[in-house]
């Protein structure tokens, strides 16, 4: 038997504030997810999102910490468009998220934005160029 990767898990510091960026970006969580300790979202080809609370973490691993610092993990979201990139990085930081990199046309053919969820793990925005309306 092959192992299959289906699960990609985040321990966040604030689960209502992780779930308000990611359900921005068109994650479904169940209602009253916020007051739950484990939630997770079916993402496109099946992979799952689960999120844990620190607490969560603790209860059965308790010598574990959070590590210092964010950006250890990073998601990364196709746009429809170029504008699209934009709009959705503007949306983002508006409602008060992080901006880590403004929207900007890479050298490998995307336009791409960065921002950061609530624990400081990147959340990529990218299109094609070639989408470009």
């Amino acid at each position: 038997m092959t192992p299959r990767f289906a699960v990609v898990g985040l321990v966040v510091s604030d689960l209502a504030a992780a779930l308000a960026l990611y359900r921005r970006l068109g994650l479904v969580f169940p209602d009253g997810a916020e007051r739950e300790p484990h939630v997770e979202a079916e993402l496109p080809g099946g992979l799952v999102l689960a999120l844990d609370t620190e607490d969560t973490v603790r209860s059965f691993h308790p010598a574990w910490r959070p590590p210092a610092g964010g950006g250890r993990v990073s998601l990364a979201f196709r746009c429809d468009s170029p504008a699209d990139v934009d709009a959705v990085y503007d949306e983002l930081v508006g409602a008060g998220h992080h901006g880590e990199l403004k929207p900007w046309d890479a050298v490998w053919g995307m336009r791409y934005a960065v921002v950061h969820d609530p624990d400081g793990n990147g959340v990529d925005l990218f299109a094609p160029l070639s989408a470009a309306q």
